[in-house]
């Protein structure tokens, strides 16, 4: 199951990234928000991040105007590794070598089909393991 949340600044692409889910016959939660009205990011970040160390969920997807402020909110929980990512390369290396449970993306930063590009490779890419889990964790 994969946890989704934005912010006002992400609510479009958060609706084009359950459409391309349930196309993809992936489960997914909305944790919010519900429409375009303006919202304080930190919550939503903070519901999805809980959701993830709680077990509710196994991954998430974080939306915000740059992404930024959603990481480093997300990125507050403990047990969280929020990426932010704007391309596919790094997309398949947080995964890869970071094993990031949270996905950021940044709605103004990036286009649709780009944003969608991402999403895939970071669904579909596995952990590496090896020494990169010595990394994680040394950080945890």
């Amino acid at each position: 199951m994969i946890a989704l949340g934005s912010d006002q600044a992400g609510y479009e692409l958060k609706q084009v990234v359950m459409r391309h889910l349930e196309e993809r016959g992936l489960s997914y939660k909305d944790y919010g928000s519900y429409s375009p009205d303006p919202v304080d990011y930190p919550v939503y970040g903070k519901k999805v991040a809980h959701a993830i160390v709680d077990g509710e969920c196994d991954k998430g997807i974080l939306i915000c105007g740059t992404g930024i402020g959603m990481s480093i909110a997300a990125n507050k929980v403990k047990g969280i590794r929020a990426a932010l990512c704007s391309d596919t390369f790094s997309a398949r290396a947080t995964r890869a070598h970071n094993n990031s449970n949270i996905l950021c993306l940044g709605q103004r930063a990036i286009g649709e089909c780009l944003a969608l590009d991402i999403v895939d490779v970071w669904l579909h890419t596995e952990f590496e393991g090896g020494r990169h889990q010595r990394r994680i964790d040394e950080i945890e």
